[in-house]
């Protein structure tokens, strides 16, 4: 795999540490910054992000319950618990708030357009109108992009290689919780569709009974597949994702969303930590006077791959070369 860093953010990280450093020795006040995480408290990817943010903000000089606080909300998907959340957050008037997810951060818009905002996992920030322009935001929000538009060809494309025999698939969102209402991802999964030959559905869900449904009418016949597009609703739900495509013996692809970790048997997305680490080094920025108008938003540069033979054998596959040899990571 290519590596690649964040070249535009990175290039300032020593001024920006230098910085941190000077200011950790003049603090005078404790600063306060929010976190709407829109996903469940056990999701790993909850860990991990706070686990980075914290850790990344102490190297910078930043320690909890010394001269910062973290107010740490979580929604678990819910997009009705978010705005109650982005709310008390908001009247707790902290210095800035991280947010992961569209919805999430949607909320936070709705209740302050003064307040600092730094997102992660957010796919299409213009389109959800949260900033005017990558290279300059133009508002009170910023942050880092985790996956493109093409992204839903590119898993598709990964699931016709891993699992040649699949001839209908059908992509997985929440109309309510998915960016742009699910169609983001949609026009590179129907272009790929055509291009491999198999029929693209649009498997749209709101409720368990609607997973349920979708997966187990793609597994009644053979060759049926599955994409799970990065949404919050969807991380929430990913055991029972998972857990129904091994029953019905569905292939299914998606990001970080399906986790290989926890029986998915394909993941292919941005490698997490550098987003998080990111928010992390904006966070210090703006403690330090800098407007997230003008600090731009990041796209990922780095990206994983990361199967799963255990479940790749439940459902009959047999792996490839070129998967086996492009993957990063393998669970045996």
């Amino acid at each position: 795999m290519r590596r690649r860093e964040f070249v535009t953010l990175l290039a300032g990280s020593a001024t920006t540490i230098a910085l941190s450093r000077a200011g950790y020795a003049q603090q005078g006040r404790m600063r306060r910054v929010g976190v709407l995480l829109g996903w469940d408290e056990n999701n790993p990817t909850t860990k991990l992000l706070l686990a980075k943010l914290t850790q990344r903000l102490r190297d910078l000089g930043w320690i909890e319950e010394h001269n910062i606080r973290l107010d740490v909300r979580v929604a678990a998907g819910s997009v009705d618990r978010m705005q109650l959340l982005a709310k008390e957050l908001v009247e707790l008037r902290p210095d800035l708030i991280v947010a992961s997810t569209t919805p999430a951060t949607a909320a936070l818009q709705r209740e302050t357009r003064m307040l600092p905002i730094v997102f992660v996992t957010v796919s299409d920030p213009i389109g959800a109108g949260f900033v005017a322009s990558l290279s300059r935001p133009g508002a009170n929000i910023t942050g880092f992009i985790n996956l493109e538009p093409t992204m839903g060809g590119k898993w598709l494309e990964l699931l016709k290689e891993i699992a040649p025999r699949v001839m209908r698939v059908g992509m997985m969102f929440n109309p309510d919780t998915a960016p742009s209402g699910g169609s983001y991802f949609l026009p590179s999964f129907e272009a790929a569709a055509r291009s491999v030959g198999v029929s693209a559905i649009t498997a749209s869900v709101r409720n368990e009974a609607d997973i349920e449904t979708a997966i187990a009418s793609l597994g009644r016949e053979p060759g049926g597949g599955l994409v799970v597009q990065s949404d919050g609703f969807m991380v929430v739900h990913r055991a029972m994702v998972i857990s129904l495509a091994t029953q019905h013996h569905v292939p299914a692809v998606s990001d970080r969303t399906v986790p290989t970790e926890q029986g998915g048997l394909l993941s292919y997305g941005p490698v997490d930590e550098d987003l998080f680490v990111g928010a992390a080094l904006y966070v210090d920025r703006i403690l330090h006077g800098a407007s997230p108008a003008e600090l731009p938003v990041q796209v990922p540069t780095r990206f994983d791959l990361r199967l799963n033979l255990k479940t790749a054998k439940m459902l009959g596959l047999a792996i490839p070369p070129s998967i086996l040899s492009r993957a990063d990571y393998v669970i045996e």
